[in-house]
């Protein structure tokens, strides 16, 4: 997924972060990050798999190195112990082994079937990794009342993380977060994904703005900010 956020962009959704904190004490957050992983292992993993399952299924056929020519030479009248002939099959079963991993590997970088063939638990639990690393990263577990919170989406893998500082968990319901984020993933389907984190970050602030109200002198700790990695 290919999507530019320009300065008009970034504005809108710094607006909307500072309008949703003007009833609230919390800190709204929000990250855009193109890729969360390269899913190399994931490549390479079926790569493997593929070189040792698939030519498995060539040896009931009478698979040996004939079929690759590598017979096809003078060879001796005798072959003592038919050590020849086996390895000539070696050769042939390991030049097949590397002719699928090499192309099963580069198959499964086309990223529409690197997403088909990546299991759903490891993107989520690496969109949710890189979403805590941006949750440190940017400070929002450093507000005087713990009152942070992170609006996450992967684009590449077509997921949306939320991560609320601890004084918040404590006291709301994950479930409380699901229409914010199925407001932003809606949004990201249709490719308007500023009107997403509008809406995501009103729905956010309307839950904060229950819980924690402004305090006296309240300052905004984390600037209102979209920022694309």
């Amino acid at each position: 997924m290919v999507m530019r956020f320009t300065d008009e962009d970034h504005a809108r959704v710094a607006q909307a972060i500072a309008r949703a904190e003007a009833d609230t004490s919390g800190e709204i957050f929000c990250v855009v990050a193109r890729q969360v992983s390269s899913y190399r292992d994931v490549s390479l993993g079926w790569a493997a798999a593929a070189a040792l399952l698939l030519p498995l299924g060539l040896i009931p056929f009478g698979f040996n190195g004939d079929w690759l020519a590598f017979g096809g030479g003078w060879q001796a009248a005798h072959d003592t112990g038919g050590v020849g002939a086996i390895g000539r099959a070696l050769g042939a079963y390991a030049l097949v082994q590397a002719m699928i991993f090499l192309a099963v590997f580069f198959v499964t970088l086309i990223p529409p079937v690197r997403r088909l063939l990546t299991p759903a638990a490891l993107k989520r639990t690496r969109v949710r990794r890189a979403a805590l690393q941006q949750f440190l990263a940017h400070g929002l577990h450093l507000t005087e009342a713990r009152t942070g919170v992170l609006i996450f989406a992967a684009l590449d893998d077509h997921q949306v993380e939320l991560v609320a500082d601890e004084a918040i968990h404590s006291c709301v319901s994950p479930e409380v977060w699901a229409d914010a984020v199925a407001a932003l993933t809606g949004a990201l389907r249709q490719d308007q994904p500023v009107e997403g984190f509008e809406k995501a970050v009103s729905l956010c602030g309307r839950v904060l703005a229950e819980r924690f109200p402004p305090r006296p002198a309240d300052v905004n700790e984390i600037p209102d900010k979209l920022v694309v990695i």
